[in-house]
């Protein structure tokens, strides 16, 4: 059985009740990335998360242990910190810094200069000192023999199950216990004792339904956000603003789509013309154009983050100056991979906060004294449009949910005499990502592929228990079916 958490720590203790005065801004950052490892390099694949670590993890540790960034809530999902464990991927990704983007950048900037375009070479060379920096941040890390998860460890407060599954699709609640013990368990024995786990659990995808919350409270989870904008009023709604209790025991925090849809929304922060353009690209998958076309200026982008800080903590003020508890939840992967500014403009909104007089919270400490509303019936929710599950089981992607659900039962009913490699296996097919990008048609054929690899793989191993070479070198290692699916 999963330990249940810890009392909140006492430490925490210091968040007045967020009906009782003006009230507070949560920045939750939630760090995910498939299981990438060891299947594919480019365009689809380990450079995925090569890019993230490059662009988004590294540059966040300085703004994590600087001003303000103790109040920021970091979610990293068991999967991500499985790949960041391996040995392997971190060769591999010092590989990719040096004789991948080390080597494109010239060449694009080489051509540029050959066209008469020296202000082009000139941002894509500033572009390449940022993977330059990277490489030392990385080595650095490395050296001192913690490295980036280590890096990462005193702030990773929240957790999720273990390859970020749609919990409301899962067949069973075996398959459910399954997910949240395996991931749970993992992230504990990775980070307890940089910092203990206070009950804090991300929903993949923020889906949620209430037959779920019996099994939450049974894995130790204290809290988890969900998007109750259908539920509660629309944006901007005060119900958004304070924590739900539920009949089994977790909370429910509702993030708050009027703040959010500030910096995510096709009209948000990332869309100005100042900022570079994620989407148009050189000969070798570089951005050296700002989203106007004109040739990127870090220092008017730089300006302009400062200016949308200053916006978004005025309309956070705003939003709660009558108390409760705005949170604002963000993929980490947005700042700096997708939206390049992000990481200025995170460390501008800390700053900002402190001369505007916004408080801004750590999630936990925000939850330990909240006074949250009486539980209602939510039904079936998610940050999907609409708010519902069918981004991942939609027609389009019927037949991914279908074999899904069918290989758990396999697995279920096998019981402790699944082989290991199967549990794992089951693991990697139930990912939210292989739905997600086959439903948006954004990765081409890989993530159908994946799903029908995992899924071979896992009949192989069920007929033929221990015969199988394992690719899934990291991932998941608390799935002991032996443990987890026994009786």
């Amino acid at each position: 059985m999963t330990t249940p958490a810890p009392a909140i720590d006492a430490r925490l203790r210091h968040t007045p009740d967020m009906g009782t005065e003006a009230g507070a801004l949560a920045i939750v950052l939630h760090s995910h990335m498939p299981y990438v490892e060891g299947f594919g390099t480019w365009p689809f694949g380990e450079e995925w998360l090569f890019e993230a670590m490059a662009m988004s993890y590294l540059p966040l540790l300085d703004v994590l242990s600087g001003p303000g960034g103790d109040a920021v809530t970091l979610s990293l999902t068991p999967v991500l910190c499985d790949q960041l464990a391996v040995d392997a991927m971190g060769d591999r990704f010092v590989a990719f810094l040096r004789d991948v983007r080390r080597v494109s950048h010239a060449l694009d900037a080489e051509g540029c200069r050959a066209e008469d375009r020296a202000d082009l070479a000139a941002a894509l060379e500033l572009g390449a000192a940022d993977y330059e920096r990277a490489l030392t941040r990385y080595e650095q890390l490395s050296g001192d023999g913690d490295g980036l998860l280590g890096a990462l460890a005193p702030h990773a407060a929240w957790t999720s199950s273990a390859t970020h599954a749609i919990l409301p699709l899962l067949a069973t609640d075996a398959g459910v216990r399954l997910q949240l013990r395996a991931g749970i368990d993992a992230h504990r024995d990775r980070f307890d004792g940089a910092r203990p786990w206070q009950g804090g659990f991300w929903l993949p995808e923020c889906a949620h339904v209430p037959w779920l919350d019996g099994l939450l409270e049974e894995a130790g989870v204290r809290a988890a956000c969900v998007d109750l904008t259908d539920v509660l009023g629309g944006r901007g709604a005060p119900g958004h603003l304070r924590p739900l209790r539920t009949e089994a025991g977790p909370l429910l925090v509702p993030v708050d789509r009027k703040v959010m849809e500030l910096v995510w929304s096709d009209a948000g922060y990332p869309a100005h013309g100042a900022y570079r353009d994620y989407h148009r690209r050189t000969t070798h998958d570089h951005h050296p154009w700002a989203n106007d076309g004109s040739v990127y200026d870090r220092r008017r982008a730089r300006a302009q983050a400062r200016v949308d800080a200053g916006q978004f903590v005025r309309a956070a003020r705003a939003r709660v100056a009558g108390g409760g508890l705005s949170v604002c939840a963000l993929d980490t992967e947005l700042l700096g991979h997708w939206w390049y500014e992000g990481i200025d403009w995170l460390v501008a909104v800390l700053a900002e906060a402190e001369h505007q007089g916004l408080r801004i919270v750590h999630l936990d400490a925000a939850l330990a004294d909240t006074d949250p509303a009486d539980p209602i019936d939510t039904g079936t929710t998610s940050w999907g449009t609409p708010r519902d599950l069918s981004t991942w089981d939609a027609p389009v992607v019927a037949d991914m949910a279908w074999q899904t659900r069918t290989a758990e039962l396999t697995v279920v009913a096998a019981g402790p005499r699944a082989d290991a490699r199967a549990v794992r296996e089951l693991l990697a097919l139930q990912s939210s990502d292989w739905a997600f990008l086959a439903s948006r048609n954004t990765a081409g054929p890989y993530p159908r592929e994946r799903a029908q690899g995992h899924h071979e793989a896992l009949q192989a191993a069920l007929t033929a228990p221990g015969s199988c070479e394992p690719r899934l070198r990291g991932l998941a290692p608390h799935a002991d079916g032996a443990v987890l699916l026994g009786p």
